[in-house]
C-alpha cells in the first residue's frame, strides 16, 4: 500500500522513500507465523500455518485460515500467541455479524461485541507480536452491524500493525443530528477503526483508517506508541480521540506522530466514491477535531505530517499536562482549512518549520455546518497555553490567519519564556467580524491573560490589525507565491524581503520541505528556505533575546538508534553470514555516557555469535559491532528473521532493536518474471490551481524494481489536454510525479492518469482517476 501525506508545493525528496517495512522483527526462538487469505480454511480445516489455500477436503491441513477471526476470534482464546506473526492476504474481510469464525456475544446476537479479540502481547519491545497485511494492496478490514472497533489493543504491549486498510462500508454517522446522515442499528458501519488503552510500545505504519463511524482511532493510557505513514480521514466525530476514561487517559514516553494525515474527521465518507458528506461540528452535537486528548503527559513528536479539512481543531493539544517532563515538537506540519485552531498547546514546546494556514471559514455552508463552528475559539491559527517554568519556542514558521490572530498565549506568569522568531506572519479580515458587519483585519500576535516573558527576533509581519509590528520585525509585503487561503502557497518568489535576512538559528539546519538551512549568507524568515545558491556558513546563534538567562540543561533520554546491516544474498544452508550491528546514542547532551547491552536472536538450531556483549557510547556517538550467523544444515530454502536489541540500565527509554533477513538458497530458483504497477493520487479531489501528486510503484514478483523509468500521463477533463512526465522508481520501486493544476475551465472536472513503466523489456500500465474542483 502505498500512502502519500504531502500536499507541499516542494516535493520532499526524503519523505517520498515511503518504505513498507518487510521481513522479520526480532523474536523469540518459539515465535511462529500465521496466515490468512481469503481462499483458506477455517480453524478445523486449516491450522493458519502455511501461506496456501484450502484444498477443499480434510481437516487439519497445513493452509491458512480464511478470516482473521480464527486467529483473534471475538470470544476465547486467540490461536496466535505472543510475539507471533499474523500475515493478512490481500482482499476484504467483514468484522462483524455474519463473517466467518464469529463467536461469543457476537454470534448470538449482539453486533457491537464482534471486534477482533485483544491483540496479544509480545514479551518485550524487541519481541512484538505483529499484524502485518501481506502483498502490495493492503487488505481491507471493515467493520459491520455497529461493531464497535474493529482492531482491539486494549491491554496489548509490543505490538506492531502495519499495511492494512481498516474502514467499513457505510457513510453514516454515530449519534448525528440529522436522522437521515445517522447511524442505523444495523448496517455495514463500525464505530471505531483501531481502541486501545493500557498499551505500550506498539508501532503503527502504513494503516488507512477512513470512513468510520464515530472515531479512526480511540486511544489513551498509551506508552511509547510511534505511527508512520498513517493516514486517519473522514470518521464521523474524531480522528483520534485521546479520552478513554477520566482516570486512565494520560499518556506517557515518546508518542511519535511522523508522516500522517488527519483530514476531514467529523464527516461521513461516501465508501463507493470518497466524498465526503454530512459533515457536521460541535454546534450540531458533533465533535470534529483531527488529532484531541485527554489530560496527558509525554514527549509528543510531530513531524512531516499534513492535518486539514477537520471540522473543528486540527491538532488539539491543549490537555498537555504542563509538568517539565511534558513536552511537544512539531517540525515541518502542514496544518490548514481546520475550522478551529490549527493547533493548539500547553506547556513546553517547540514548534518549527511549519506552514499554518487559518483558513477556519473553509466549511462556511456546506453540510450541517453551523455558524459557531466557523472559527471556533476565534479560529486563532496558532494556540498556546503558558505554563510557569516552561519555555516555547516557535521559530522559522510561516502563520496565516482569517481568525482574531495567527498567534496566540494566554496564562503564565514572568517565568514562563515564549520566544517568537523567524516566523512569516500574515494577516486577512476577520472572518467572524466580517459576519458581524465590521472589517477588522486578525491580529499577528494576540496576549490573553498572559504575564508570560515573550522575545521576538527576525520576523516579518503583515497585513495585520493597527499593522502590528514587534522591535526587530520586517513588517511589509512577504511576497509569496499564494496568499489566497483556499490555495495558500508559502513559497518566496524572487525578490521577497524574507530571503537571506536572519541569522541563523543552530540547530535548524533544513526547512518546511527539508531543503538546507541557510542556502545563502544567512536563513530567510518562515518556513521555506529558497534554494538560490552561495554559501552555507555553520550554523551560529542568533544574538539572545533580552530574557532571563537560560535554565541548567536537562538531560533528555532518547531511543537509541539502531541498524542492522550484511549480505542479502541467498546463501546455502549451514553457511556463515556476518551482520553489522550499528548503534547511536541520541541521548541529549546534558547525559552521561550509556553502556548499551547487546543481544541477538535468531532461529531455532542456528548459532549467533556478537562480537561484544555491550557498547559504551557518548551522547550522540555512534558503535558497532558484529553478528556472525550460521543457518542449521538442513534449513529449508526461505527467508528467516534474525535480530539484534539493545538496552541499558536507563529502562524502556533505551530499549530498541533491528532486524534483517537471512535467505537460504532454494536450489534451481527460477527468476521472478511478472512486472506489476500501482498507482495513487495523493487524494481523490484537489482544489483548482494547487499541487497534484500520484505515485507509481512498480514490482517484480512482488520484490520493489529500483530505475524503472515511469512516464506518468494526465488527460484533462476536455479529453485531449494532456500533462506528462518520466521518473525513475528508487530503491523501492517507488516513483513521485506531480503537477498544479490550472484554474481554467479545461483545468476542472474528472482527469484520467496513467503510468506506464519499462524495466528492461517488460513494460506494464497502470491507471486511476480523481477530480479537480
Amino acid at each position: 500500500m502505498s500512502i502519500v501525506v504531502s500536499r507541499r508545493t516542494l516535493t520532499q525528496s526524503i519523505l517520498s522513500l515511503l518504505i513498507v517495512p518487510a521481513g522479520f522483527a526480532v523474536g523469540s526462538a518459539q515465535a511462529a507465523d500465521f496466515f490468512v487469505r481469503t481462499d483458506g480454511g477455517d480453524a478445523t480445516q486449516c491450522n493458519g500455518k502455511a501461506d496456501a489455500p484450502y484444498s477443499g477436503s480434510g481437516t487439519g491441513q497445513n493452509c491458512a485460515w480464511k478470516h482473521p477471526y480464527f486467529a483473534l476470534p471475538n470470544s476465547g482464546t486467540p490461536r496466535i500467541a505472543g510475539g507471533d506473526t499474523l500475515y493478512i492476504g490481500s482482499g476484504e474481510y467483514m468484522i462483524g455479524y455474519g463473517a466467518p469464525g464469529m463467536g461469543g456475544g457476537c454470534a448470538t446476537g449482539d453486533k457491537s461485541a464482534c471486534s477482533l479479540s485483544k491483540i496479544p502481547s509480545g514479551a518485550s519491545a524487541t519481541a512484538k507480536t505483529r499484524i502485518l497485511g501481506k502483498g502490495a494492496t493492503a487488505p481491507k478490514l471493515w467493520g459491520a452491524g455497529g461493531t464497535w472497533s474493529v482492531l482491539n489493543l486494549n491491554g496489548s504491549n509490543n505490538v506492531e500493525i502495519g499495511n492494512l486498510e481498516i474502514t467499513d462500508k457505510d457513510q453514516c454517522i454515530k449519534g448525528h443530528s440529522n436522522a437521515a446522515a445517522k447511524c442505523a442499528t444495523t448496517g455495514n458501519w463500525a464505530s471505531i477503526g483501531l481502541s486501545a488503552s493500557a498499551s505500550s510500545n506498539v508501532y503503527l505504519h502504513d494503516l488507512n483508517i477512513h470512513g468510520l463511524g464515530l472515531h479512526g482511532v480511540n486511544a489513551g493510557g498509551l506508552a511509547n506508541w510511534t505511527m508512520e505513514r498513517v493516514k486517519i480521514n473522514a470518521n464521523g466525530w474524531a480522528g483520534w480521540d485521546g479520552n478513554v476514561g477520566e482516570s486512565s487517559s494520560s499518556n506517557s514516553g515518546q508518542m511519535i506522530l511522523r508522516q500522517v494525515e488527519i483530514a476531514y474527521n467529523g464527516c461521513g465518507e461516501n465508501p463507493s466514491t470518497g466524498e465526503k458528506v454530512n459533515c457536521w461540528g460541535q454546534k450540531a452535537g458533533g465533535y470534529g477535531d483531527g488529532l484531541g486528548t485527554y489530560y496527558t503527559g509525554g514527549q509528543w513528536l510531530i513531524e512531516d505530517s499534513d492535518v486539514h479539512h477537520n471540522t473543528s481543531d486540527g491538532v488539539d493539544l491543549l490537555y498537555l499536562d504542563g509538568k517539565a517532563g511534558t513536552t511537544l515538537t512539531v517540525r515541518r506540519l502542514h496544518s490548514y482549512a481546520n475550522a478551529g485552531n490549527q493547533l493548539k498547546t500547553n506547556g513546553n514546546a517547540t514548534i518549527e518549520n511549519s506552514v499554518l494556514t487559518g483558513y477556519c471559514s473553509y466549511y462556511s455552508g456546506k453540510g450541517f455546518m453551523q455558524a459557531g463552528d466557523q472559527c471556533r475559539a476565534n479560529g486563532n491559527a496558532l494556540s498556546i497555553s503558558m505554563v510557569d517554568g516552561n519555555v516555547v519556542n516557535v521559530r522559522h514558521n510561516t502563520i496565516v490567519s482569517e481568525g482574531q490572530g495567527a498567534i496566540m498565549n494566554t496564562g503564565g506568569s514572568a517565568s514562563a519564556k515564549l520566544n517568537i522568531q523567524n516566523n512569516a506572519i500574515i494577516g486577512k479580515p476577520y472572518y467572524l467580524a466580517a459576519v458581524a458587519g465590521t472589517n477588522v483585519q486578525s491580529i499577528g500576535h494576540i496576549v490573553y491573560n498572559s504575564t508570560a516573558t515573550v522575545s521576538y527576533a527576525g520576523n516579518l509581519f503583515y497585513n495585520v490589525k493597527n499593522s502590528q509590528c514587534p522591535s526587530g520585525s520586517v513588517c511589509q509585503d512577504p511576497k509569496l507565491t499564494n496568499t489566497n487561503l483556499a490555495s495558500f502557497d508559502a513559497q518566496p518568489l524572487a525578490g521577497s524581503p524574507v530571503i537571506d535576512k536572519v541569522p541563523v538559528i543552530s540547530g535548524v539546519t533544513s526547512d518546511f520541505v527539508l531543503a538546507p538551512r541557510p542556502s545563502g549568507a544567512q536563513a530567510d524568515i518562515g518556513a521555506y528556505e529558497v534554494q538560490a545558491g552561495g554559501t552555507t556558513p555553520p550554523p551560529t546563534n542568533p544574538t539572545p533575546p533580552p530574557v532571563d538567562p537560560t535554565p541548567a540543561p536537562v538531560c533528555t533520554r532518547a531511543t537509541p538508534s539502531v541498524s542492522l546491516s550484511g549480505s542479502t544474498a541467498a546463501v546455502a544452508a549451514g553457511s556463515a553470514v556476518t551482520y553489522t550491528v550499528n548503534v547511536k546514542n541520541n541521548d541529549s547532551a546534558a547525559c552521561a555516557n550509556t553502556s548499551f547491552a547487546l543481544a541477538r536472536t535468531v532461529p531455532a538450531g542456528w548459532t549467533g555469535t556478537l562480537s561484544a556483549g555491550s557498547v559504551s557510547l557518548a551522547p550522540g556517538a555512534s558503535g558497532s559491532a558484529t553478528l556472525q550467523v550460521t543457518s542449521s544444515a538442513t534449513a529449508a530454502a526461505g527467508g528467516y528473521g534474525i535480530g539484534t536489541g539493545v538496552s541499558s540500565a536507563a529502562g524502556s527509554a533505551h530499549t530498541a532493536s533491528a532486524s534483517a533477513t537471512y535467505t537460504v538458497a532454494a536450489p534451481a530458483a527460477p527468476a521472478p518474471t511478472t512486472l506489476t504497477e500501482t498507482l495513487t493520487p495523493s487524494q481523490s479531489v484537489y482544489n483548482a490551481g494547487t499541487k497534484v501528486a500520484m505515485t507509481a510503484r512498480v514490482l517484480k514478483a512482488g520484490v520493489a524494481v529500483k530505475g524503472a523509468s515511469v512516464r506518468f500521463e494526465a488527460v484533462k477533463p476536455d479529453g485531449v489536454t494532456k500533462i506528462a512526465g518520466t521518473v525513475i522508481t528508487d530503491a523501492s520501486g517507488y516513483a513521485k510525479w506531480s503537477f498544479v493544476s490550472g484554474t481554467g475551465p479545461s483545468s476542472i472536472g474528472s482527469y484520467k492518469a496513467k503510468s506506464v513503466a519499462t524495466s528492461g523489456t517488460a513494460t506494464v500500465t497502470a491507471s486511476t482517476t480523481f477530480q479537480v474542483k
